[in-house]
C-alpha cells in the first residue's frame, strides 16, 4: 500500500464535472493498493495518518496532527501509484491489486479513518476523476506498508 498525503487548505474531486467529494484543511490522500496488501495494515495506516504531526503550531513548527487541527480527509484511489516504470516506455501495472481486492481494502481504510472521528470524503473508485488540490506548503508525505 502506498499513500501520498498532501497537506491541503482544500481539495475536491469531480466525476463527469460533478463534485463528488471535498475537504477543507487537512489531507488529500492518494491511495495505491497492491495485490499483496492485506487488511492487517489498515488500522496501522489509519493511526499513522491521523496522528502524523505535520501541521503547524502557533510557532510555525510542524507539531500538530490532523486530530489536533480538527482536519478532514479527501481520499482518492489511484492505482497508478503502483506503476513500475523501470523497463521500456510504458508503465507496468502488474503490482496493482485487482479492482475487487483494492476496493475492499480502500473501503476498509475509509471505515478505519471514520472510526477515528475524522471526516472523510472520497472520489469514485475506478472512475476517471479530476482532482483539485490546494497544497499547503507545499507539504507532501509518502507512507508505505
Amino acid at each position: 500500500m502506498k499513500l501520498i498525503l498532501q497537506r491541503v487548505t482544500s481539495a475536491q474531486v469531480a466525476v463527469d464535472n460533478t463534485i463528488v467529494g471535498s475537504c477543507q484543511k487537512g489531507f488529500c490522500i492518494l491511495v495505491g493498493i497492491s495485490e499483496n496488501d492485506t487488511a492487517s495494515v489498515i488500522d496501522k495506516m489509519a493511526n499513522r495518518i491521523v496522528n502524523l504531526r505535520v501541521f503547524e503550531d502557533e510557532n510555525g513548527k510542524m507539531n500538530k496532527s490532523l486530530v489536533d487541527i480538527q482536519g478532514s480527509i479527501l481520499l482518492v484511489s489511484q492505482f497508478t501509484l503502483l506503476a513500475d516504470c523501470n523497463k521500456g516506455r510504458r508503465p507496468s501495472f502488474i503490482g496493482a491489486g485487482n479492482p475487487v481486492h483494492a476496493k475492499n481494502l480502500f473501503d476498509t481504510l475509509i471505515l478505519a479513518l471514520r472510526q477515528q472521528n475524522i471526516p472523510v470524503e472520497t472520489g469514485v473508485f475506478g472512475a476517471d476523476m479530476q482532482v483539485e488540490i490546494h497544497n499547503d506548503g507545499p507539504a507532501t508525505f509518502i507512507l508505505e506498508a
